[in-house]
């Protein structure tokens, strides 16, 4: 177990390593952040000094090596657009990305699974047509159409909720079900086909023979076993619903992360891009690493020898 963790903790550094490579070479790959920052009429003596002050004058790898000791000491450089650190911004919109993927993610676990495994158990049914019809329409609709078919319903045409910004309770339902709506139709499917493979299977057929009740059957042997693929969906769902929520926050205009990377790209603010991207990669990695120790815990099969 010890080696697996390893392993897995270098293929981790590894990868971010690569995605610090990568945004590095994307800010030079744009294009030339000084003449952007300048205009194209801007004196030479003034272009050498700005390429100075930004550290482009020095060969690539100096560059990078210098970029990545800053990122390692969480230095992501100063907002070209607002003036401030980086990181001071990053941290300030963090919770407010936090607080909507949490509440997202709990949502669509306590609804998504039990869903999913009613429809496993009545099979075929009313109940299981529906349920699947909702999967179905909840991955294959955009999150942000459903974002923008909830506000004109309950913010423009019912004038039930609100439609815009961070405030109490209120201003988290129409966000939070719209993320959640996605991961809920993906744990449907997962515990739905799960389930019914173990349904299926001959340990449960032996303990329905032995007389116990179905509900014993269900939840304590059968959900059991179909936990173990839920495991990596969770953790996956987690990462992507902290980095996939721009879309939402562009919509109901949530101050998170996914709309500072936005108006990052949008304004060109080359810190606040790589900071953003960096922290999702992180947030990514990170949960991807400890989804397989997990993993390795839950199922000791897949673990190195």
């Amino acid at each position: 177990m010890q080696r697996f963790i390893i392993v897995r903790a270098f293929q981790a550094v590894a990868t971010l390593w690569i995605l610090s490579v990568v945004v590095f070479a994307s800010v030079h790959l744009t294009g030339d952040p000084a003449l952007y920052l300048l205009g194209p009429e801007t004196t030479d003596e003034t272009y050498a000094q700005m390429k100075k002050n930004l550290g482009l004058d020095r060969p690539l790898i100096i560059q990078y090596l210098s970029f990545a000791n800053d990122v390692i000491h969480g230095d992501f450089g100063i907002s070209t657009y607002s003036g401030r650190s980086a990181r001071d911004i990053l941290f300030e919109r963090f919770p407010a990305t936090l607080q909507l993927a949490g509440a997202a993610f709990v949502l669509s676990l306590l609804l998504g699974i039990p869903l999913g495994i009613l429809s496993a158990v009545k099979r075929d049914t009313v109940f299981d047509n529906a349920a699947k019809l909702f999967a179905v329409i909840g991955i294959s609709a955009p999150p942000f159409w459903i974002a923008i078919m909830l506000v004109l319903l309950f913010g423009g045409i019912l004038g039930w909720l609100p439609t815009f910004g961070r405030g109490g309770i209120s201003h988290f339902i129409l966000p939070v079900s719209v993320l959640a709506w996605a991961g809920m139709a993906g744990y449907v499917r997962l515990a739905r086909s799960a389930m019914l493979e173990v349904l299926d299977s001959d340990y449960v057929k032996f303990a329905r023979v032995k007389g116990l009740r179905e509900n014993s059957v269900i939840w304590k042997h059968a959900l059991r076993n179909a936990l173990i693929p839920m495991l990596t969906f969770a953790g996956l769902t987690l990462a992507g619903l902290l980095n996939g929520s721009i879309a939402v926050e562009v919509v109901f205009a949530w101050p998170g992360l996914g709309r500072l990377m936005l108006q990052g790209i949008t304004s060109r603010d080359f810190p606040i891009i790589q900071a953003t991207v960096l922290a999702a990669g992180f947030f990514y990695i990170f949960t991807s690493l400890v989804v397989d120790i997990l993993y390795a815990y839950v199922n000791p099969r897949i673990r190195f020898e």
